[in-house]
């Protein structure tokens, strides 16, 4: 858009004189980020609005993106640099006396996602909108994300993350648009009048869905699209009066807190019945609402149902949106009157599904009793799904009852939603090539030899908006220096900048940026934790949901060591390092919150130990999310990819790492495969078993944890330590479960196994570090070869190759 300084200036004031009568001079900086956030919203309407207007015109064939997480972050700066006129807000405002970085430091990050699958799907819908694809973000308005993570004594201590405590302003209630969901009830089945069987639910609980838009403008295209989410109320005022005046004030307001309990949290703790019962309501109420929402509109401009597949392609993201199959099948069938096998059509090549792990606990299974009581109807439909599946199955290979037995969607008490995902889609999707080879040819080789043409890998990608032209300004600006500015449309063109990586001058001034990123992580740390930091050692960070796969165990597993090195000679020389950790890890999940304590513990030791003369610090950063990585990631000269081989199924987090520059050691794991072909075996740290090494293990045996303790003596040495409680005042049996997962559990993702080639990959590191210009020259060549990563090639391949729009 355009604008000038003046204008907004004038505009800026009059907000604040129209929403809080206050003046510039009296405004605090809330009312003031309020004010600029409304009034971004103003400038964004108009082009909101143009631009549904056009798709409709246009018949657009349309995107609905339906995720249980969308990790959207901040909103303010990217909203800024989409609309093109961040440089005029910022000197306007400093013209009236005001920071425009501190009225973005207000905005709180907005608790819709936790990890990866939700900063894929917020990157997705940016790119969609920026490639002018008619793109629809669908998820749920969590009223207070997942949790706040405190560290006290290096234990995690969650508590609401109370993101909406400052008023919202980038939503739009639309009560319009609000729909009924319905759970439990009894499926009532009668003939009509035409000779059709028709199926009415009795006796149901009414959950009103309410959406609440949020706009997602393209960059610099005027194209802004829709983040919907949705939010669980009554119908009706949820307060009994009559209960409240006789003096039951809680049971006044039961049904209200229990409708409430849906979109309350992300990730409710599925340890208990009543968790997992939450969790599925969860997932029906927003697909049910999203999808219920898309035919009224298909409705409304008077397009039939039967061509549902020609003008909208739905997309889950991974298992939590596949109950969109039966519930598509439910509305056309119970609602629109359509006959089974028209509606099986329409369903299937309407329905993407990209699979996002090979990992048992993450494939979703829900226990029948359950499933059948909170959705009886829903649940016949998949009755009679897997129904028919199996006999396809049964026909292809002459009744085979094992082949049955094993891809049955309905097996051993349990509705298998990966498997229902897999069969009610057209296209199924991996997300990075080894992952997708996984897929097909391990986990789910039965399903890929029976749908020969449907599975396909997309490797993911990460917006170069926010976490290049957004997180790092600095950099941005010097790869505009070097090769204009073509790349912010064209990310591949980033590779121009492979004709600098042996220019002396581009590269020392690539060293200052990486530098000037370090200290000013450094004084956040400080200011946050009290810890101080020096922006000249290697700063190593491994950030990320917090779990045994990912292998945090294995990184501060070598800080034990390069500690005991130091303890047995003082005077060891080990290149100064930084290792900085975030993550969150899940509130049931003791193993990974007894990780986290390790790493606390550790960090308590090695920072006070006078011996250490800072040669290694370890740092702790708590609530990791959106704000903080990107603080952190700019900042990384090593960034940690260490996943156990084949569990992994992609990563963002190394392709973000890698923009900024950051040198990648890793396992040959996810989209590491690929980032190792892009940059060479010069500009990357491999290390550890192989997919196919790790695979073998699995399937064959013949590892033990034990036989590798005897073997290493550093090993055996730091697993007593842990055990006497030598890292600080922790008592001797705080990390039994640790230990015990290692050994007793037989170290089922091989951290023991690969520590001794960490090890030696991490001494290779620090002799690479110690030459700066070739160490530069890497950083470079990761930069340059980055383009590909980006979430704009991606979303071209899911519009021209699934959803062909």
């Amino acid at each position: 858009m355009i604008l000038d300084t003046e204008t907004f200036k004038s505009d800026f004031k009059r907000k604040l004189i129209t929403m809080y009568r206050q003046s510039v001079d009296t405004a605090g900086d809330t009312l003031k980020y309020m004010a600029l956030g409304s009034l971004m919203m103003d400038y964004m309407s108009g082009a909101w609005h143009e631009t549904e207007t056009r798709y409709q015109s246009e018949c657009r064939k349309r995107v609905y993106y339906f995720s249980l997480e969308f990790l959207i972050g901040r909103l303010m700066d990217s909203a800024l640099i989409n609309l093109g006129i961040r440089d005029v807000v910022y000197e306007g405002l400093k013209e009236l006396g005001t920071d425009l970085k501190l009225l973005e430091d207000i905005e709180p990050d907005a608790g819709l996602g936790n990890g990866g699958l939700g900063r894929l799907a917020a990157c997705f819908i940016d790119s969609m909108a920026s490639l002018g694809i008619a793109g629809t973000g669908i998820g749920i308005r969590y009223r207070f994300g997942l949790f706040e993570q405190q560290i006290k004594n290096g234990y995690q201590i969650e508590s609401p993350d109370n993101w909406l405590k400052i008023a919202n302003v980038w939503e739009t209630r639309r009560d319009d648009e609000a729909c009924m969901v319905k759970f439990g009830g009894t499926p009532m089945l009668h003939w009509g009048d035409d000779g059709r069987l028709y199926v009415e639910l009795k006796d149901y609980e009414p959950i009103l869905a309410v959406p609440y838009d949020m706009p997602v403008p393209g960059f610099r295209n005027g194209t802004v699209n829709t983040l919907r989410l949705w939010s669980a109320e009554t119908d009706g005022p949820g307060f009994d009066f009559a209960m409240f005046s006789k003096g039951d004030h809680e049971k006044a307001i039961e049904s209200t807190n229990s409708v409430n309990a849906i979109t309350n949290v992300l990730y409710p703790d599925d340890s208990t019945e009543r968790g997992k019962l939450l969790r599925l309501k969860q997932e029906y109420f927003f697909t049910s609402a999203g999808l219920q929402s898309i035919l009224k509109g298909l409705k409304r401009e008077g397009f039939p149902l039967s061509r549902l597949h020609e003008r909208v392609a739905v997309h889950i993201n991974d298992t939590h949106p596949a109950l969109a199959v039966p519930e598509l099948m439910r509305l056309l069938i119970d609602e629109e009157g359509m006959g089974w096998d028209s509606a099986w059509n329409v369903t299937v090549n309407t329905i993407g599904y990209t699979n996002h792990t090979i990992l048992a606990e993450a494939l979703e299974k829900w226990n029948v009793p359950m499933f059948k009581k909170l959705l009886p109807r829903i649940y016949m439909i998949v009755e009679e799904i897997n129904r028919r599946f199996t006999g396809e199955l049964s026909r292809r290979y002459n009744g085979d009852w094992g082949k049955l037995a094993s891809m049955s969607i309905i097996q051993d008490g349990v509705v298998k939603m990966a498997y229902l995902a897999i069969v009610g889609s057209h296209s199924v999707n991996g997300v990075a090539e080894l992952h997708t080879e996984i897929l097909k040819n391990q986990e789910l080789r039965s399903f890929n030899e029976f749908y020969p043409d449907r599975f396909n890998n997309k490797t993911n990608g990460i917006s170069h908006r926010r976490w290049l032209m957004q997180a790092n300004p600095e950099l941005t600006a010097l790869i505009n220096e070097s090769i204009g500015c073509g790349w912010q449309k064209e990310p591949e063109r980033l590779s121009e900048l492979g004709r600098f990586t042996q220019d002396g001058a581009f590269l020392e001034k690539l060293r200052a940026v990486k530098l000037e990123k370090k200290r000013q992580l450094s004084s956040y740390i400080h200011e946050r934790l009290g810890i101080d930091v020096d922006p000249s050692s290697l700063f190593d960070i491994q950030v990320k949901r917090l779990h045994m796969y990912k292998r945090q165990l294995l990184n501060i597993l070598h800080v034990m060591y390069l500690y005991n090195k130091i303890c047995d000679d003082p005077k060891a020389e080990i290149q100064p390092r930084t290792f900085l950790f975030g993550a969150k890890a899940f509130p049931g999940y003791q193993l990974a919150k007894n990780t986290i304590k390790l790493i606390c513990t550790v960090a308590d030791r090695v920072n006070t130990d006078p011996a250490v003369k800072g040669r290694i610090k370890v740092v702790f950063i708590p609530n990791y999310g959106v704000s903080i990585a990107e603080k952190m990631i700019p900042a990384g000269d090593l960034s940690e990819q260490i996943s156990t081989a084949s569990k992994e199924a992609s990563g963002t987090g190394n392709m973000k790492f890698m923009m900024n520059g950051a040198v990648t050691i890793a396992t040959m794991d996810g989209a590491n495969v690929e980032i190792h072909r892009e940059v060479g075996d010069d500009n990357i740290i491999i290390f550890g078993m192989s997919s196919d090494e790790v695979i073998g293990y699995q399937n064959n045996g013949g590892y033990s944890a034990c036989e590798m303790l005897g073997k290493d003596a550093r090993l055996s040495r730091i697993i007593g330590q842990m055990k006497e409680g030598y890292f600080a005042a922790a008592p001797a049996n705080e990390f039994e479960l640790i230990i015990k997962h290692l050994t007793d559990d037989n170290d089922p993702y091989f951290t023991l196994r690969d520590f001794d080639s960490y090890v030696k990959a991490q001494e290779k590191v620090s002799g690479l570090y110690t030459d700066k210009v070739s160490w530069s020259r890497m950083s470079a060549v990761n930069i340059a070869r980055s383009g590909v990563f980006s979430s704009d090639n991606t979303i071209k391949r899911y519009a021209s190759e699934i959803w062909h729009v």
